[in-house]
């Protein structure tokens, strides 16, 4: 039986080509919390998790403290035994944002291992349910973008496959509709335009606003 033998957890902050705004709050760096873990096969799995901006020390805490230490001596192909572990063995904090992130990187580390040790791509080593996903980009809906350059974002991932584009809101609501339409304008009918407010609205707010 393969066993864990060493967990490596590092954080990384990664800025972004753009500055990075929505309706709550606008940043330049993106916490990135890294597992690597080492099996005594020599293969080595690595995930990792993100935080907008902060909170990223805790998540990568929480792994070294507390759940790295489960792992070793354990069989890394039983994913989903060990994430039924690590799960209950965190049950005072789960199911928060932290403890979901730091079992999200855990387990994305593991069937990263599970991969490189079969040969085998993710959607087949997870069962082949389909040969192909859609796609849309975010990258280019930041709330502090203006409206032209709302529109060529969206023009240019059509261009290159995407099915559709993802806006932030959180203006005025006359300001949002108008970058919408303007951008609806441009990309006609076959192109999916996704919203989000990103925890901007109370709840009366936001079914006014749907």
């Amino acid at each position: 039986m393969t066993k864990i033998e060493r967990v490596e957890v590092l954080m990384v902050d990664l800025v972004p080509k753009v500055k990075r705004t929505d309706a709550i709050q606008s940043f330049v760096s993106q916490e990135t919390p890294i597992v690597r873990i080492y099996a005594d096969d020599g293969v080595v799995g690595t995930g990792y998790t993100y935080t907008i901006g902060t909170g990223g020390h805790a998540v990568v805490a929480l792994i070294a403290q507390n759940l790295a230490p489960m792992l070793i001596g354990r069989d890394p192909e039983m994913v989903e035994q060990i994430w039924k572990a690590l799960f209950y063995h965190t049950h005072a904090t789960a199911v928060g944002a932290i403890t979901s992130l730091a079992l999200a990187a855990i387990d994305t580390a593991l069937w990263d291992m599970r991969c490189r040790r079969s040969g085998r791509p993710l959607h087949v080593e997870a069962g082949g349910a389909q040969d192909r996903v859609p796609l849309y980009t975010t990258e280019g809906g930041w709330l502090h973008i203006e409206t032209a350059a709302l529109v060529e974002d969206a023009l240019r991932a059509k261009a290159a496959g995407f099915g559709g584009s993802k806006i932030k809101i959180g203006r005025p609501p006359k300001q949002d509709v108008a970058r919408l339409e303007a951008v609806r304008a441009a990309v006609g009918d076959d192109f999916e335009i996704m919203v989000d407010g990103n925890q901007g609205a109370n709840v009366d707010e936001a079914i006014r606003r749907a």
